[in-house]
């Protein structure tokens, strides 16, 4: 990670660290990308449209010319980066709390890649190294943009009489969800889906199922989806008030196109938070699993590096590119309501293949994160792997988008969990007071 993007874009307290000057930076600094137009959009939160007006006054003092689309999901404003050849910037802190914003950027309607990400921050810091533009960019006319999702989703939108349950966590996706989902069954509950600048993601939406599975039973619903604040995640509940994560998703999505043929290399790509159930019954069912490191871009690298299909993390992420080439909370959500409708099985039936293991994950706040990195802890982990062998696996790592440092175990018993978890903990504790 570099001295300001994360492992997906850049990201801190508004007004502190992400302040009106720095988003002006960045804006400027978007000349090194050789593109002359952006497409930008927000979620929710109260301090986006400060952020917006600050990056499309950089951009355009580089000559840039701006298309502001308003409150839009994440993969749309990808999508319209893409079909318009265009720079595409996403002001979002995902399913962070409101305080926090955040800058994501696209190209062709792909994240940056390493090496733009460098550029991209010598000119934040060195804005004297670009040259002045004789012509100043403009801010153009935008157009709606909710056809071009629609066009995406013709092979997927079914009339169905499943009760639906959404949570749109006040979020992005309060933008469109509403018009789409209401072309599949006119049987649909909504909650989080008032935003007022400061609820985003507050006791909603898919880091805060309680509301959604309250909704599901209460309204004897078929099915519930949850979205993030920028409406690139979906975790699913089903009729019984059961979480059905990312993992869980792959792995129904997975069968289905492995059954039709259309699982290139019978491989997806998950990453090393998966449960090694979802491993193990994905192998029994002939599907070989990858698995990358934490973050959507590296699932995206692996699968652009071996031409898969399909991948994703178990927050939520899912990447078909059947579908689309980022994770899609909505595009994910529709498929699976076809999937589901069309196989006339439940859920319960469609996963009972699966033994989870047992596996817990801590995050720790208010700790140095480069503790992960100490010697001490490092040794520690080794040692736990060695107790755990291949029926168990420990990850510890510092979070890329707020400031925890997570430990994720799987082993075969859950007191093996809370042993391996504690040992980790009390490494840290004693470093973190030294």
């Amino acid at each position: 990670m570099g001295k300001y993007f994360g492992t997906d874009g850049i990201r801190g307290k508004a007004y502190e660290f992400l302040s009106f000057d720095l988003a002006k930076k960045v804006g400027k600094a978007l000349k090194v990308l050789n593109n002359n137009i952006l497409v930008i959009s927000r979620d929710t939160r109260e301090s986006g449209e400060m952020l917006v007006n600050a990056i499309k006054k950089g951009a355009m003092s580089s000559g840039l010319n701006v298309m502001d689309f308003g409150v839009l999901p994440t993969p749309l404003l990808s999508h319209l980066s893409k079909i318009q050849a265009a720079i595409g910037v996403m002001v979002t802190a995902s399913h962070n709390p409101y305080e926090d914003n955040g800058i994501k950027i696209f190209l062709f309607g792909k994240k940056l890649d390493q090496d733009e990400e460098n550029r991209l921050e010598f000119l934040i810091d060195n804005p004297n190294q670009l040259n002045e533009e004789i012509f100043i960019g403009s801010e153009l006319d935008v157009f709606d943009p909710l056809p071009f999702y629609l066009d995406l989703l013709k092979s997927q939108i079914i009339k169905t009489d499943l009760r639906i349950g959404l949570d749109l966590a006040n979020g992005a996706t309060c933008a469109t969800a509403k018009q789409i989902f209401g072309r599949f069954s006119d049987k649909l509950s909504f909650i989080g889906d008032t935003p007022d600048g400061k609820n985003i993601n507050k006791m909603v939406g898919s880091t805060h199922l309680e509301a959604l599975i309250d909704l599901v039973i209460k309204k004897r619903l078929d099915l519930g989806f949850a979205f993030d604040g920028d409406g690139d995640r979906l975790i699913m509940v089903g009729s019984d008030g059961t979480i059905y994560d990312g993992d869980f998703m792959i792995y129904i999505i997975a069968l289905d196109l492995h059954k039709k043929g259309l699982l290139k290399h019978d491989t997806v790509v998950l990453t090393k938070m998966s449960n090694l159930g979802i491993i193990k019954s994905l192998n029994n069912n002939s599907i070989k699993v990858i698995q990358a490191d934490i973050g959507d871009k590296y699932v995206v690298e692996e699968m652009e590096s071996g031409d898969y299909v399909l991948g994703g993390e178990n927050s939520g992420h899912i990447i078909n590119r059947y579908l689309l080439d980022t994770g899609d909370g909505i595009l994910n959500a529709c498929y699976l309501i076809k999937l589901i409708f069309e196989s006339n099985e439940s859920l319960e039936q469609m996963v009972k293949g699966i033994k989870l293991y047992p596996d817990k994950l801590l995050n720790l706040r208010n700790y140095d994160k480069q503790l992960v990195n100490h010697p001490d802890v490092i040794k520690k982990v080794k040692e736990i792997k060695m107790r755990l062998g291949e029926s168990g696996k420990i990850l510890v790592r510092s979070s890329g988008t707020e400031p925890l440092i997570r430990i994720s175990v799987s082993a075969p018993t859950m007191e093996m969990v809370d042993q391996s978890i504690q040992d980790i903990v009390s490494i840290i504790e004693i470093l973190d007071k030294k």
